[in-house]
């Protein structure tokens, strides 16, 4: 019989502390400990409380809770001496029945762990969906992180360790999260979708009109209605928009989604988990036959990134009005116009200025984000409010020097245009340091038709600045340009800087965030908040209507634009919830 949490939050210490005997391996005194926190609000809590008596013990209870672990596939396994919890999750995972090879390998990779590191390698086998990875998934996990630094090491165990104590508690309590598991399998399925040169290699990319794009749009549009949006449609700059509408016409809507596009050989979570976690609530609406005082509005925006076109924001700019006409003449890395890429896929150009939306008609614009960062993984927690997004800026830069020969070009005499951007890009790292919140990046730098023995005569490379005020940001995209142009000038080259985004720092609406604050709250998760240093949809939409965000934490340490970018069904589920909450906010209020 699952156990309830009134049924602990009742119950005297030590029959408290049986009901969670179990959770952490061969170590009751987390539990016991957090139990000084009852009454408990909810499971979410009670988690939290168990991952602070943890960060307080300190290092040494830390590397003793590491070490009372077995190894994956281990001498504990084949004695048979894990303890229960461990066999299950060791089965589900295929590891009880390994073949000699990877039997072998996994052994071997425990011997390097431990040498390395001093403690076995922890690793929540069962996985984000929580029903297991596979053996192939555990030995690349191995392998990736016998390659990390030992700090990193011991925080990724520990986060591990809280992850399997998670899902030991579903099935302590009879929880499966059951519409987080049909996000996560949604974004699987969307993941499916990937552009040639990439697909073969399992990679994922995502990439303005291309076939995977309009592939992703379809799926997208069915899955709206499949849940029972009452219109879905592809726009005239390939956004899918479904609405649900509300219990009267005429009312106004709340606006809400994310993006579908992707960075090259990027993750399944980033944007797309704004399109989902909405639809799952339209779709609990639907089933209950339920309408709101408001409609709602949901776009999976085409374009965000500015990976194929250098359009960032284009699809939710499109729904403001800032649609610039001069995007049209840019080309791909094929040569193909987005004209032309646009009227190859229907997309009617005479349509996009009537997308533009009347602010008047919205209540505001929400949008539920994977965070893209380590702030939430670090502190054990599953959401988090957004206070701002940062402004940002970016530039395609380039400078020209001469090219000349390795061998017989003397050094003072070098018009090295690599070394000039070297130069500009340790600048840049100390520069914005010196703000301690904002950040600066030169993400692409090549040398076009370089050679390993001739001097680079030119240099192309692109420019990232952020903050979290315009003032700040300008500041510092000021003394960037003005030391690129110092450099230049001392070295004798040429240079020029094309802006290529400009986008200003967007505040949450107070009482769009205050909303959030109280959804988080209400399912029992310690109220964090965080500003963005990513930029999101939600800034555009921040030109012409309220808006506030709400961060999902990711796994392995919170890493994004990268295949390793990761959340779990648990913390969807959450999102899910807490977006529902701040539904039923706005039906109070507007009813």
């Amino acid at each position: 019989m699952p156990h309830t949490l009134e049924q602990l939050n009742r119950a005297s210490p030590a029959e408290a502390a049986k009901l969670l005997d179990g959770l952490y391996e061969h170590s009751p005194w987390i539990a016991e400990q957090a139990l000084s926190e009852r009454p408990f609000r909810s499971l979410a809590h009670l988690k939290h409380a168990m991952c602070v008596v943890l960060d307080r013990a300190g290092r040494d209870a830390q590397l003793g809770l590491i070490r009372a672990h077995p190894e994956l596939a281990g001498k504990a396994m084949v004695s048979q001496t894990l303890t229960a919890e461990s066999t299950n999750e060791q089965t589900k995972a295929g590891l009880t029945d390994c073949t000699p090879e990877e039997f072998a390998k996994i052994q071997q990779l425990n011997a390097d762990y431990n040498s390395k590191f001093g403690w076995p390698f922890i690793l929540a086998v069962r996985g984000p969906r929580g029903v297991g990875l596979n053996k192939t998934q555990i030995i690349d996990a191995f392998e990736r992180r016998l390659h990390g630094h030992p700090d990193f090491e011991l925080q990724e165990c520990l986060r591990n360790i809280h992850r399997i104590v998670e899902i030991r508690l579903n099935d302590k309590f009879g929880v499966e999260p059951t519409i987080g598991q049909r996000v996560w399998d949604w974004q699987e399925t969307l993941a499916q979708h990937s552009e040639s040169g990439y697909a073969e290699h399992g990679q994922l990319t995502v990439t303005y009109l291309t076939d995977a794009h309009r592939a992703c749009a379809r799926d997208i549009a069915q899955g709206m209605r499949d849940v029972g949006f009452d219109e879905v449609i592809i726009d005239a700059v390939g956004n899918v928009v479904g609405r649900y509408h509300a219990a009267t016409a005429g009312t106004k809507s709340l606006m809400t989604g994310s993006h579908y596009d992707t960075v090259r050989n990027g993750g399944k979570y980033d944007g797309r988990l704004g399109i989902f976690v909405p639809m799952a609530c339209v779709q609990q609406l639907h089933q209950q036959g339920r309408r709101l005082p408001f409609g709602i509005e949901v776009v999976a925006f085409a374009e965000e990134e500015g990976q194929r076109y250098k359009a960032t924001f284009l699809g939710s700019g499109a729904l403001i009005g800032d649609f610039k006409p001069e995007w049209l003449d840019q080309k791909d890395a094929d040569g193909i116009s987005m004209r032309e890429a646009m009227r190859h896929v229907g997309l009617n150009l005479d349509d996009i200025p009537a997308l533009r939306r009347d602010p008047a008609q919205y209540l505001g614009f929400v949008e539920v984000h994977i965070e893209q960062g380590p702030v939430l993984n670090e502190v054990n927690l599953p959401l988090g409010v957004v206070t701002s997004i940062n402004g940002s800026v970016r530039y395609q830069c380039e400078v020209i020097g001469t090219a000349s020969h390795a061998g017989t070009t003397p050094m003072d005499r070098r018009r090295d245009a690599a070394c000039a951007v070297a130069e500009l890009s340790l600048y840049l790292e100390k520069r914005a340091a010196q703000d301690g919140d904002s950040v600066a990046t030169i993400g692409q730098l090549q040398v076009p038709n370089g050679s390993i023995n001739v001097v680079p005569g030119r240099c192309t490379f692109s420019l990232d600045m952020r903050a979290p005020t315009n003032a700040q940001r300008d500041a510092l995209e000021a003394d960037v340009l003005a030391q690129l142009k110092a450099i230049a000038e001392r070295r004798a080259l040429r240079w020029r800087a094309d802006l290529a985004m400009r986008a200003s720092a967007a505040p949450s609406a107070p009482e769009w965030q205050a909303r959030w604050e109280r959804a988080v709250s209400a399912l029992g998760v310690p109220l964090f908040k965080l500003p963005s240093g990513a930029g999101h949809d939600a800034m555009k939409l921040h030109e012409v209507m309220p808006q506030a965000m709400l961060f999902v934490r990711g796994e392995n340490a919170g890493i994004s634009h990268n295949p390793l970018e990761s959340t779990t069904c648990d913390d969807m589920q959450l999102a899910v919830d807490a977006f529902a909450h701040l539904l039923n906010q706005l039906a109070t209020e507007t009813a």
